[in-house]
This record gives structure tokens, C-alpha cells and sequence, in this order.
């Protein structure tokens, strides 16, 4: 008889900073996760997602082209209904309502503590 591990839950992580990227990719595979990583909104709705057994991790200010939101939004009407965190500085009012109506979870930066881990790990 095979007992087989569960699958490692992906963090499929979307930051235009290639610094930060490759900071949270590390971090988060050192914590057990495997990690996909889009440089770009449009990259991400491009790409082939996972069903289940994964998260999104979407930085809101991407560089030029789609903000964050917009591509979370997206993939909410393709009903991509994967769960989601966004990370921002100081969101207004407005985006905190959009990311309600989405169904995503807002973490602030800076990234400080355990805060993105603990909502990932919520999530998945």
C-alpha cells in the first residue's frame, strides 16, 4: 500500500519588484510551498492557473499595465476562484470595497511579521 503526501500547496505570486520576488519566492518555499512567479498582471492571466491546492498572491502596483485589482477582478469574472491575498500600501477606501466584493484579502505593507503567512496559510 502507497501513502502518497498530500501536494505542496502553490503561491502563485505576482509582484513586478524582481528583488521582492525573489525574496518571497525563497521565503515561502523555505516554508513549504512550491512558487509560481508572474512578473505582471497580464503574465498571470496568460498563464495556465492550478485549480486548487494554490493561492494568488497579487502585489496591487504593478508596473506598467494592469493593476493587481484589475487582474484578481479578471480572473474573478473567467470564475478563477482561487483564493487570493493582495498586498498594498495605505489602501483607499474604494479598494478595500473592490477587494471585499472579490473576495480577496488585503495584507499591508511594509510586510512585516507573520501577517502574509498567516493569511496564506488561512487559505489554503
Amino acid at each position: 500500500m502507497s501513502i502518497h503526501p498530500p501536494p505542496r500547496p502553490t503561491v502563485l505570486l505576482v509582484d513586478d519588484d524582481p528583488a521582492l520576488r525573489a525574496a518571497l519566492s525563497f521565503w515561502l518555499e523555505t516554508e513549504g510551498f512550491s512558487v509560481a512567479l508572474f512578473e505582471t498582471g497580464e503574465a498571470l492571466l496568460a498563464g495556465k492557473l492550478p485549480r486548487r491546492h494554490a493561492c494568488l498572491v497579487v502585489d496591487n502596483q504593478l508596473g506598467p499595465g494592469i493593476s493587481g485589482m484589475d487582474a484578481l477582478e479578471d480572473l474573478r469574472r473567467r470564475s478563477v476562484r482561487l483564493p487570493a491575498v493582495m498586498i498594498t500600501s495605505g489602501p483607499p477606501a474604494a479598494l478595500r470595497a473592490r477587494a471585499v466584493s472579490a473576495g480577496v484579502v488585503l495584507v499591508e505593507k511594509p510586510l512585516l511579521g507573520d501577517g502574509l503567512l498567516s493569511a496564506i496559510k488561512a487559505l489554503v
